[in-house]
């Protein structure tokens, strides 16, 4: 066999596998953010995004400069109980926003998804106050529990986010790495979140079915390839 012959037949094996293997990854996982629109997303308590919420270049890009109309946190239309969640995130210098789940959506009861839905930060470390935070740092389950490690990456590179819950079970993951891993609902959960900000907030974590939001936190961020697969 030629050289060159062998080399095309190395190299499209080596393309149907990767191929394979991409396709595998992705097997079960539904787009919900198509790249090109906000369809499937909505400003909490009302039916459209917000115009800050811009689609540029395949991202969702929060532009705290942009139009006249607001923003607000961005929420799917459906809610979710069992699922995997995958995102990418990157953020502006001194920015902070969140990866909310669990939201319950009534806004006249609870004026905000953070008000019943649970939160994994996104957050520039070293540029924003809330570094200096225990609990409040990029990766964490806000304010009740701190990552064991740091796996962020630079401000200005993606990073990738997955939110896995499944029958009470959590685990959260950056780039790769879990980072949190707690179980949902139980006396040892209620206790954390007796001892945290959240105490005396009617409804905070108690809905095991909920909408996903990201959050409009007043600083630019940018999400993509959103996928979620229900469990």
């Amino acid at each position: 066999m030629k050289p060159y012959i062998f080399s095309a037949i190395l190299l499209t094996a080596v393309f149907a596998a990767s191929n394979s293997h991409a396709q595998s990854k992705s097997k079960g996982f539904t787009k919900l953010f198509d790249g090109k629109t906000t369809k499937g997303w909505h400003t909490y308590g009302q039916d459209t995004a917000g115009e800050k919420w811009e689609v540029t270049d395949g991202t969702l890009h929060f532009n705290p400069k942009a139009g006249n109309k607001g923003g607000g946190d961005l929420v799917t239309d459906k809610e979710y109980s069992n699922f995997h969640l995958k995102i990418d995130w990157k953020v502006a210098p001194k920015a902070n926003s969140g990866i909310i789940f669990y939201v319950h959506e009534d806004k006249p009861k609870y004026g905000a998804t953070y008000s019943t839905g649970l939160e994994m930060q996104v957050l520039d470390n070293e540029g924003h106050p809330d570094g200096k935070i225990t609990k409040h740092r990029s990766g964490d389950l806000y304010d009740l529990i701190k990552s064991n490690s740091e796996p962020v990456k630079p401000v200005g590179e993606w990073n990738t986010a997955e939110i896995i819950s499944k029958n009470g079970k959590l685990e959260l993951k950056l780039n790769g790495v879990k980072v949190v891993q707690t179980t949902l609902w139980d006396d040892q959960f209620k206790a954390l979140v007796a001892g945290s900000k959240f105490a005396n907030w009617e409804g905070f974590a108690t809905f095991k079915t909920g909408k996903i939001a990201l959050q409009d936190h007043g600083d630019e961020v940018w999400f993509r390839n959103i996928l979620i697969k229900e469990l």
